[in-house]
């Protein structure tokens, strides 16, 4: 273990369930590094994802934002393409960029599309799927609100999705936000996802929650601590 490892390891007790302020504080005592990390949630939900009626699925906009700068692409036609621009895309345009991106091309972190360009950008989905990237209604990125889109995406909304393994795995921040903007991010995200819950889900619905940074240990959550929302 590397000195950096045993610090953290001083901080918490492994097999102690803390409270979202207190794992916060924990987090933020960790020997720092060169950069500003990203704050994760890894959540277990009560579903059986093999069942469609129980996929857990949303979108969320965080209050504070991700902190992280996203790269925008966005497929469309016409004025469509100024109006991503002028919105703070960072690349914006039709067939070139269809062509572009078969070829491999991924440096970009969202994807949006006008509902006309889906018959194209679904030729993608080799490169796009495996990747996250690949925009959908319900994720609010096939649309012809295009302004809207980039601003909110921009403004750090994110969207949660149950795997197969029934967990939801998303960055809600970073180490250098504000103790309590952090935790207000976490509670609107946690609140999102407690919304989305399936009507068909029984028992417990929330099952485990860690708290975690880039380079620090994962925090176990008191679920009681964030089921009364």
């Amino acid at each position: 273990m590397s000195k950096r490892r045993r610090k953290i390891a001083e901080l918490f007790d492994k097999s102690q369930a803390y409270s979202l302020k207190d794992a916060i504080a924990i987090l933020k005592r960790c020997p720092p590094v060169k950069f500003d990390q990203t704050v994760d949630i890894a959540l277990k939900v009560g579903v059986d994802p093999k069942k469609s009626d129980q996929t857990v699925r949303g979108t969320v906009s965080l209050p504070h934002g991700t902190g992280k700068t996203l790269k925008i692409l966005v497929f469309a036609r016409g004025d469509k393409v100024n109006e991503a621009l002028a919105a703070g895309a960072d690349f914006a345009g039709h067939d070139d960029l269809v062509e572009k991106v078969s070829k491999g091309w991924t440096d970009f972190d969202a994807v949006i599309a006008t509902p006309d360009m889906m018959r194209e950008v679904g030729k993608l989905g080799k490169v796009l799927g495996p990747r996250g990237l690949m925009p959908t209604p319900k994720a609010g990125t096939v649309t012809t609100d295009i302004q809207k889109a980039v601003q909110e995406l921009k403004a750090g909304r994110i969207e949660f999705k149950v795997d197969k393994t029934c967990s939801i795995n998303n960055g809600v921040g970073k180490v250098s936000f504000d103790d309590a903007n952090l935790e207000e991010n976490i509670r609107t995200y946690l609140g999102a996802v407690l919304k989305a819950k399936p009507a068909s889900a029984r028992g417990q619905y929330f099952r485990s929650l860690f708290l975690s940074s880039t380079m620090g240990a994962g925090i176990k959550i008191d679920l009681k601590d964030v089921e009364t929302m």
